[in-house]
Protein backbone atom coordinates (compact mmCIF):
# COMPACT_ATOMS: atom_id res chain seq x y z
CA UNK A 1 0.00 0.00 0.00
CA UNK A 2 3.08 1.81 1.10
CA UNK A 3 4.42 1.49 -2.37
CA UNK A 4 1.14 2.34 -4.03
CA UNK A 5 1.06 5.61 -2.51
CA UNK A 6 4.39 6.69 -3.31
CA UNK A 7 3.44 5.88 -6.83
CA UNK A 8 1.15 7.94 -6.95
CA UNK A 9 2.67 11.12 -4.92
CA UNK A 10 4.93 10.92 -7.67
CA UNK A 11 2.67 10.71 -10.26
CA UNK A 12 0.78 13.80 -8.85
CA UNK A 13 4.22 15.85 -8.65
CA UNK A 14 5.18 15.14 -12.63
CA UNK A 15 1.21 16.34 -13.27
CA UNK A 16 1.30 19.41 -11.44
CA UNK A 17 4.90 20.20 -12.60
CA UNK A 18 3.91 19.48 -16.46
CA UNK A 19 0.44 21.65 -15.45
CA UNK A 20 2.59 24.26 -14.23
CA UNK A 21 4.90 24.08 -17.27
CA UNK A 22 2.10 24.29 -19.82
CA UNK A 23 0.30 27.27 -18.19
CA UNK A 24 3.54 29.44 -17.64
CA UNK A 25 3.70 28.78 -22.02
CA UNK A 26 0.25 29.45 -22.60
CA UNK A 27 0.84 32.92 -20.55
CA UNK A 28 3.89 33.24 -22.79
CA UNK A 29 1.88 32.62 -25.33
CA UNK A 30 -1.14 34.55 -24.87
CA UNK A 31 1.16 37.47 -24.39
CA UNK A 32 2.59 37.17 -27.90
CA UNK A 33 -1.04 36.90 -29.24
CA UNK A 34 -1.57 40.36 -27.65
CA UNK A 35 1.11 41.85 -28.81
CA UNK A 36 0.51 40.53 -32.49
CA UNK A 37 -2.80 41.59 -32.39
CA UNK A 38 -2.24 44.95 -31.04
CA UNK A 39 0.38 45.68 -33.76
CA UNK A 40 -2.60 44.62 -36.27
CA UNK A 41 -5.11 47.02 -35.22
CA UNK A 42 -2.17 49.76 -35.29
CA UNK A 43 -1.15 48.74 -38.90
CA UNK A 44 -5.05 48.76 -40.07
CA UNK A 45 -5.99 51.82 -38.31
CA UNK A 46 -2.72 53.34 -40.58
CA UNK A 47 -3.77 51.86 -43.45
CA UNK A 48 -7.54 53.07 -43.53
CA UNK A 49 -6.28 56.56 -42.11
CA UNK A 50 -4.56 56.66 -45.67
CA UNK A 51 -7.31 55.01 -47.29
CA UNK A 52 -9.42 57.26 -49.51
CA UNK A 53 -13.21 57.52 -49.08
CA UNK A 54 -15.04 55.06 -51.65
CA UNK A 55 -17.40 57.79 -52.97
CA UNK A 56 -16.58 60.97 -52.70
CA UNK A 57 -19.16 63.78 -53.38
CA UNK A 58 -18.03 66.61 -55.72
CA UNK A 59 -19.73 69.60 -55.69
CA UNK A 60 -18.29 71.20 -58.50
CA UNK A 61 -19.65 71.71 -62.15
CA UNK A 62 -19.77 68.16 -63.25
CA UNK A 63 -22.08 65.86 -64.42
CA UNK A 64 -24.02 63.23 -62.38
CA UNK A 65 -22.86 60.71 -65.28
CA UNK A 66 -19.26 62.01 -64.82
CA UNK A 67 -19.16 61.86 -60.38
CA UNK A 68 -20.50 58.41 -61.32
CA UNK A 69 -17.79 57.42 -62.98
CA UNK A 70 -15.40 59.07 -60.68
CA UNK A 71 -17.04 56.78 -58.10
CA UNK A 72 -16.84 53.80 -60.25
CA UNK A 73 -12.96 54.33 -60.77
CA UNK A 74 -12.18 54.89 -57.34
CA UNK A 75 -13.69 51.66 -56.27
CA UNK A 76 -11.70 49.60 -58.68
CA UNK A 77 -8.46 51.33 -57.26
Amino acid sequence: MDRENSELYLRNCQIMWENERLRKKAQRLNQENQALLSELKRKLAAKNAKRKPEFEVNMGSSSVSDQMEANKRQVLE
